[in-house]
């Protein structure tokens, strides 16, 4: 039998426990996050060289564009129009409002650092990678910045990301958790659908944000839980 040395047995069994500071919810939120960069990694250097996915990519712009006279037209507009940077920002601050007079800081902390912290991650990559949108000659949306990543996907993620997370952290109820992580994924899907249909981005470009959000919400509810149980132990001794 292989001996483990009691430091690196103390150190596993730390990483593993539901409680302490840096147990195991630090645990799934590095997996989460090493997760999130490696597929993010690989889906950006697939758009970067030009691979396979690039070619997707142009066959279903050139789809739903062919498409875009269609009676989803107007409610693919409105989706995408209340889900812009300041359709989010009023969302995140009614959000925080009702964080804020329930007394959840941590939460309104956990908000603040995801929603307009993802935003300011998103358009430091959109420059880094500088990808042109989509380009029609009719276009339904005519928009001047970069595609790569989706901005209006990663705001819906980290938005309904935290809204879903608080609810299936606060709420006992499993029904009621369930409907919310599917209204969340439900609404994050259909905004990506909405970017991708109006032409404003390629399919690439929304799942990358859909895992960029996921990779921030882990980094910012991972930050978030450690500074509580950290308050907490402080408290308590």
């Amino acid at each position: 039998m292989i001996k483990v040395h009691p430091r690196v047995r103390s150190f596993v069994a730390a990483r593993l426990s539901p409680e302490g500071e840096l147990g195991l919810h630090v645990t799934i939120g590095a997996i989460l996050m090493m997760i999130a960069a490696a597929v993010f990694g690989n889906l950006a250097a697939e758009v970067v060289s030009h691979d396979d996915i690039t070619e997707l990519d142009a066959f279903l712009a050139d789809w739903f564009h062919g498409h875009k006279n269609s009676i989803w037209t107007d409610p693919m507009l409105f989706i995408t129009h209340t889900h812009d940077v300041l359709g989010v920002s009023i969302m995140a601050s009614a959000l925080g409002l009702y964080f804020y007079l329930k007394k959840a800081r941590y939460w309104l902390i956990c908000l603040v650092l995801a929603v307009p912290g993802g935003q300011l991650l998103n358009v430091l990559l959109k420059y880094i990678f500088q990808r042109a949108r989509p380009s029609f000659d009719e276009p339904l949306l005519t928009l001047s910045t970069y595609s790569f990543p989706s901005g209006h996907t990663l705001g819906a993620t980290v938005f309904y990301g935290v809204l879903a997370a608080y609810v299936v952290c606060t709420v006992p109820r499993w029904n009621v958790r369930i409907l919310v992580v599917l209204f969340a994924c439900l609404m994050v899907a259909l905004v990506a659908l909405s970017r991708v249909y109006l032409g404003a981005h390629y399919l690439s470009d929304v799942l990358g944000a859909m895992v960029e959000g996921c990779g921030w919400l882990a980094v910012c509810i991972t930050a978030c839980s450690t500074l509580r149980r950290r308050r907490s132990a402080r408290i308590s001794e």
